[in-house]
Order: structure tokens, then sequence, then C-alpha cells
């Protein structure tokens, strides 16, 4: 293997950042769709869900391949991959089928480059400080969660084509990532074909990871999806200008949680899973501020709520890391951080399993639910032992 270059981590870091682009820049062109295309909630819906359904086998999978085979030879060809999807929103805009295919693509895109890269990142970070790995890479995703989306939306506000041009963008950014990232050197020796790669690695079976990680895992997108898939539409209509403030609602969101991952880490340092605790009241007070913003069809409230929802979003994903890289033997680190982001996107549940709950009882007891949820969750994290062992 080659000598690892200090600042490789950098270009693996810009990868993860353009994969999360063409993640995202989707979010806020829900609305365009729904405008002109005639798209009912139900087919908005479904195309949103696909992109998990890819993204979670690529994570399941492309963790433990990537083990087994070696990061570049995993990584490479998905970012390759990854504005091609892009490529596929562009030609085929005006198909429902034609869409849900480049979501479906998208999601295994990320799902194999987050698990693989995540943990090529940090095997290129082992000059750092314990944990700088963890929020680099959350910093990496975060940035391209936000900056995707906003800027997608303002090119849609403002451009004769909104259901093409918007995306441009990504596909000269995945290209440069590719470019970027073919000179990192490979960080682990390929193992060889043995076993299944779809399995549990050890770490997931852990009673640490299994009473301290799972319960946060959820939050770290549920409260993201919230903030900027939930609300935006709550208080506005399809129109373009409420795609610019869906756009501004998502990069608010996850921009809060790239700012506030520094103080995480200073907070895991000191506590663990300290982070996912401070998260997690933040996820009860912005649930409370998206109850009045709701209420009050208030967008300055869905802005204010963005806050502490980025909050919730940024501590739990880099408390999150930070346990399963504790937990994780260095020849499971791809496929345990994959079982973690694995957990994080179910996370895109919560628009769907609040609207269902919002049918049966009503807003007030939904998000009140909701609330209590993220208060007795804060609780039993809090609880955990604070013992410095490797392995639980």
């Amino acid at each position: 293997m080659a000598t690892r270059p200090t600042r490789s981590w950098l270009a693996v870091g810009f990868a993860m950042f353009a994969v999360g682009w063409g993640a995202n820049q989707f979010s806020p062109m829900l609305l365009v769709y729904r405008a002109q295309l005639g798209l009912s909630a139900g087919h908005l819906a479904l195309l949103f869900a696909l992109y998990a359904v890819g993204l979670i086998p690529g994570l399941l999978v492309g963790g433990p391949a990537s083990d087994r085979y070696g990061r570049r030879a995993l990584v490479l060809p998905f970012v390759v991959l990854s504005p091609l999807a892009t490529v596929v929103l562009v030609l085929a805009n005006h198909s429902p089928l034609g869409l849900g295919a480049s979501r479906l693509l998208a999601g295994a895109c990320s799902g194999v480059v987050f698990a693989a890269a995540g943990a090529w990142l940090q095997e290129l970070s082992t000059d750092a400080p314990p944990g700088a790995a963890a929020r680099r890479a959350a910093v990496s995703l975060s940035l391209g969660f936000g900056t995707g989306p906003l800027v997608a939306a303002l090119i849609a506000e403002w451009v004769p084509d909104p259901l093409r041009l918007p995306y441009l963008p990504h596909i000269g950014l995945g290209i440069l990532a590719f470019l970027i990232v073919l000179r990192v050197p490979e960080t682990v020796s390929p193992a060889g074909a043995s076993g299944p790669l779809l399995r549990l690695p050890s770490t997931a079976l852990l009673p640490r990871f299994r009473r301290a990680v799972m319960p946060v895992a959820p939050w770290v997108f549920g409260t993201a999806s919230l903030a900027f898939v939930v609300l935006p539409g709550q208080v506005s209509s399809a129109k373009s200008a409420s795609v610019a403030f869906a756009g501004v609602a998502t990069a608010l969101t996850l921009g809060t949680g790239v700012l506030c991952q520094p103080l995480a880490r200073r907070i895991e340092e000191r506590r663990r899973l300290g982070a996912a605790a401070v998260g997690l009241a933040s996820a009860a007070l912005a649930l409370a501020i998206g109850l009045a913003a709701e209420d009050a069809a208030s967008k300055p409230l869905v802005l204010v709520a963005a806050v502490p929802f980025g909050l919730a979003y940024g501590m739990c994903l880099v408390s999150g890391l930070r346990e399963t890289e504790r937990l994780a033997p260095a020849s499971e680190r791809g496929a345990s951080i994959a079982v973690f982001l694995a957990l994080t996107y179910l996370g895109f549940g919560a628009p769907y399993l609040l609207d269902l709950v919002d049918g049966a009882v009503g807003v007030t007891v939904t998000f009140g639910i909701g609330i209590a949820l993220a208060l007795a969750t804060m609780a039993w994290t809090w609880a955990q032992p604070r013992g410095n062992a490797q392995r639980q």
C-alpha cells in the first residue's frame, strides 16, 4: 500500500461532500414537481422514500465490501455513478418512473460511498486527535446535504427551466470529485472473498451499541427531515417562491448542524454520548417551536425552528459516529459505520409517521408525542454508563 499523505482525507471528504450534494439536492425540488407535473402527495412521498430504499442496502453491503476489497474499489465507481444519477434526473424530468430510478441509484451511491469513504477518511486521519475523523466525515456530509438543496432551490427560483438547470452544478462537481479522489492511496489490504457480504458486524451485536447508539441514530435524519421536508410544506404553497424558502430552511438546518460539530466533539471528549443528550434536548425544543410555526403558518418561526433542529442533527450525528468508532475493531470499521448510518436514515420515515399520527390524533398531540419521545430518549442516553472501555 502507498503511504498516506497527511491531507488525503480532504479529497475523500470532498467526495463525500459531492455525493451528499447529489443526495439532497432533490428535497426542495419536490415542490417543483408537485407544481409542474401535478404529482400527488403519495407520488412525492414515494420518490422521497426510494432514495432510502437504495441507500440502506448500499450502506450495509458497501461497508463490509470495502473492508474486504479495499476502500478505493468501492468509492471510485460509485462517486462516478452519483452524477450519472443526476443526469437521469435531467433527461427524465417529466417521467415519474425515470425520477424514481434516479433516486434509487442516488441512494445506492450514497450508501456505498458514505460507508466506505467514512472508514477511509478515518484511516487517513490517524495523525489527528481522537474524534477528528468522525467530525470530518460529519462536516463533509452535512456541507453537501445543505449546499446542494440551497443551490438547486435558488436556481429553480430564477431560471426558466427549473426541472433541468438546478441539477447541472452537481454533474460538474461529481466529475471533479472523482478526479480528486482518484489519487488517494488505499489504506487496507484486500482480504479476499470469504463469507457473506450482507452481514451484521460484531459491533452491532454489542449491548452498548444496542442500548446507546441505536436509540439515538434515527433522530439524526428524523429531526433534519422534519425541518426541511415537513414544516416548509406546511406553511407555503407549491409556488416557486416556496422552493427557495425550502432551500433556505434546508441550508439553515444543515448549516447549523455543521457549525455545532466542533462543540459536539468537545462535549464528547468530556462525556461519552453527552452530545447526543444535548441534541435530543434541542430536538424537543425544535418540535415545540415547529408546533407553534404550524399553528401560526409562520415562515419566520420555521426558520427559527431550523436552528435547534440543526443542533439536534449535528450533535446526534457526531456522537453516534464517535461512539461507533470507539466500539468498532479496525477489521469491521466500514461495516460498523454502515450500520450506524443505515439506522440514521430510518429517520427519513419521520415525515410519513408524523402525517399518519397527525391524521389520527391531530397536530398538537402528534408534536406532543414527539417532544415526549425526544425527552425520554435524552434521559435514557444520559443514564448510560460513562465507562472508558473500548467494547462494552
